[in-house]
């Protein structure tokens, strides 16, 4: 019997929350009704207070923390959440201290409403007929959920990579519903090369013959020849040049002559095709194309003459923002630039560029010098929770 480490958050489950008010989209789209599933870690305070959102990135989900149950009642506890590390008693997300709230975002395929989910006008799945969605339709949809749980501020939205320009955005959009705002390996808008990789991505998808337009779902099939070489490019870019020399080196297996097998000899090879293949059971493919296109078009400046210090200019909440030096999907400066704007709005910023080789998957990782900076700044969250409990009942006595 499995048993779950002490400062795990333990077996979870998903929670479902409904919507019946439209919810009308950036892209001039409209969904009538919808639902958005999420998980919850700790215990909610009396006032309210001490509630932390989560932020998703391209890949992820609300299972973001301790594991999920297995219908075969044989098996084991599996699918431990993708930022375990960070979120539990003791661990920097401190669930004895936080309650923490982590949804899918809409247009997901882990149980939110997006492109696999049956449209309510036809009986069949949505595909490409769902509506395009964009980082600010998710921050309002994310609202309505905080409202729905009766949290009107958060002590602190986190996110990293994607889920990084959520946080920076829920600054922006609900500037008095935040009071601290951690921006992970992100940056204010992507750049041409990481355009360019996330379309070669969907091209992988949409040129694979059971992409069939979108419509793949009523032909029992899916694109997973274009949804694993999507996969792959990804990997390739968050991991660096060093970590993967030092994961895979050229380590090449035994073959008596070269040949055009084209079977996987060298070692990240397998590994790349490894992950493809995962991916492929998990992800819905009109999802990674919707997700893909969420990141190229954020850009908050574009509404303020390019400006990101003017996009930043009503922000309330102070901010920590971290990079990683081996990161070059989201390098170090892309974070800069977001400080030296918050700096010209006078905001309370603190940033923290971590050095190590592990690229942009790092923010998922357990980095010690990442961890401390973490663990540090969000003790210093939940003590001024504490502060202000003992100001509202006029001190220690």
């Amino acid at each position: 019997m499995f048993e779950p480490p002490h400062n795990s958050v333990g077996t979870v489950t998903p929670q479902l929350a409904k919507f019946d008010q439209p919810l009308e989209l950036e892209s001039r789209g409209r969904l009538e009704s919808y639902q958005i599933v999420f998980e919850t870690y700790g215990k909610l305070n009396p006032d309210k207070t001490n509630a932390i959102l989560i932020c998703h990135a391209l890949s992820g989900d609300h299972h973001a923390a301790g594991y999920h149950q297995l219908k075969d009642e044989q098996s084991t506890l599996k699918s431990v959440g993708w930022w375990n590390t960070m979120i539990g008693p003791g661990k920097p997300i401190d669930t004895n201290r936080f309650f923490v709230v982590c949804p899918n975002n809409l247009g997901g395929c882990s149980g939110s409403t997006g492109p696999s989910s049956i449209n309510p006008d036809t009986g069949k799945p949505y595909g490409p007929d769902f509506p395009i969605v964009t980082v600010i339709d998710w921050v309002r949809s994310q609202a309505r959920l905080s409202d729905t749980l009766g949290i009107q501020t958060w002590a602190a939205v986190i996110g990293g990579s994607l889920g990084g320009m959520q946080a920076m955005q829920w600054s922006i959009t609900y500037p008095d519903r935040l009071k601290h705002c951690l921006i992970i390996a992100s940056a204010a808008k992507l750049n041409a090369q990481n355009i360019g990789f996330n379309d070669v991505a969907r091209q992988a998808i949409r040129t694979d013959p059971d992409f069939h337009s979108g419509n793949y779902y009523s032909l029992n099939t899916s694109p997973a020849r274009g949804m694993r070489v999507a996969r792959m490019i990804g990997h390739i870019t968050y991991l660096s040049e060093d970590m993967m020399a030092l994961k895979f080196g050229r380590n090449l297996r035994k073959k008596s002559k070269f040949d055009y097998e084209f079977t996987p000899e060298f070692e990240v090879e397998s590994y790349l095709r490894y992950q493809g293949d995962r991916f492929v059971n998990r992800f819905d493919a009109n999802t990674y194309l919707l997700m893909t296109k969420a990141l190229d078009y954020f850009d908050p400046a574009a509404e303020s003459g390019n400006s990101l210090t003017s996009a930043l200019s009503q922000v309330k909440s102070d901010f920590l923002v971290v990079s990683f030096s081996s990161d070059w999907r989201f390098a170090p400066e892309r974070s800069r630039e977001i400080v030296r704007a918050l700096q010209s709005n006078r905001a309370n910023v603190s940033y923290s560029e971590i050095k190590c080789d592990q690229g942009h998957d790092s923010f998922l990782l357990e980095i010690e010098h990442y961890v401390n900076v973490m663990k540090s700044y969000l003790g210093r969250v939940a003590n001024e929770l504490s502060n202000q409990k003992l100001s509202e009942h006029g001190g220690t006595g």
